[in-house]
């Protein structure tokens, strides 16, 4: 390589560093600058730019799963009926169930105030989970990022990618002022995530895939940790649209199936599991697709929630008294 060429290489690199510099300066001055990528996927890395910029203190309930935990929970109203949890929503959009236990753990390792754990639990996240890897971003980095206020623009370097970059930059500030119907990235105090469009889109979601064994281990993993560290878990079977149950599980042996393995997953742990639809009525026009509650319905669904985590927390208290007494009595 002649000095010229490697001249020319160098200056080529700086010019593109500072060509790259620039537009990252541009773009956070307009308030179109989306989040570092650490995941790829503009909601999740969202959520984590949330959690960095509003710190949830002492959270004693976290919330966790897909983006029906995001979407289904309303921690205000949560409070009303329970003045004393302080929430925390870890739901992050799109994941998988082994994906949801992993932020779980993280979230766990970080939050030791946490006493009582909801997973908001779809069907549709407990399928295909051995098709994508349990990481779903770098835990290093997302501590530094979270928790220890690290500086972004290194981690713009180190998860280039300038094509999702441009294509998120086009719509990340209009998604965060909630003007973008379907796809708002509007958090409130506790990580919540309100949904309320003026209509619905239909169904959306189609026939489900088959459940996937290594899902239900996974969420078994977590239910055993949380036992270990006398944590409770429990497990919310999100209300589901009745016509998409009606045209695709009409006998309801899909939705039987998936009951009876979170049952026998939960189990051991002494996990509680909830399935709403036995007990709570949604609201007409509560549904925006098959899966998603409409933000005037999350009231009224977190409101049972509420309910259905004291009666878990009475049963807690009286197993650990059961227990007690069956060892003095050894």
């Amino acid at each position: 390589m002649t000095p010229a060429y490697l001249l020319a290489l160098c200056s080529g690199l700086l010019g593109t560093l500072g060509i790259f510099v620039l537009l990252l300066t541009g773009l956070n001055l307009t308030d179109n600058l989306p989040p570092p990528a650490f995941s790829n996927s503009l909601c999740v890395d969202e959520k984590l730019n949330f959690l960095r910029n509003n710190p949830i203190a002492d959270p004693n309930l976290l919330v966790i799963g897909s983006s029906v935990a995001w979407r289904h929970v309303d921690g205000a109203a949560l409070i009303r009926h329970s003045p004393q949890l302080r929430p925390f929503n870890g739901g992050f959009c799109g994941l998988h169930a082994n994906q949801s236990v992993y932020v779980a753990d993280w979230l766990l390792d970080r939050e030791p105030s946490i006493r009582q754990v909801v997973m908001i639990a779809d069907p549709l996240d407990f399928a295909g989970c051995w098709k994508v890897p349990d990481a779903v971003f770098d835990r290093t980095d997302a501590d530094r990022y979270v928790y220890e206020n690290a500086a972004p623009w290194g981690y713009y370097m180190r998860y280039f990618a300038p094509r999702s970059l441009l294509r998120n930059a086009q719509t990340v500030k209009l998604q965060r002022a909630n003007r973008i119907e379907w796809d708002p990235l509007v958090f409130n105090r506790f990580g919540d995530g309100p949904l309320e469009p003026a209509k619905d889109r239909g169904l959306f979601y189609g026939a489900p895939e088959p459940l996937d064994r290594s899902c239900f281990t996974a969420l078994g993993t977590l239910a055993q940790r949380l036992q270990r560290e006398g944590r409770q878990l429990l497990v919310v079977s999100t209300p589901l649209h009745p016509q998409w149950k009606a045209e695709h599980d009409p006998d309801g042996s899909f939705l039987a199936d998936f009951d009876r393995r979170m049952h026998a997953t939960l189990a051991p742990s002494g996990a509680q599991y909830w399935i709403p639809d036995h007990n709570w009525t949604a609201p007409p026009n509560a549904f925006v697709d098959a899966i998603h509650l409409r933000w005037s319905a999350v009231h009224s669904f977190s409101a049972a929630l509420a309910q259905q985590l004291r009666i878990a927390e009475a049963r807690a208290l009286a197993d650990s008294v059961l227990a007690g007494d069956a060892a003095l009595l050894q």
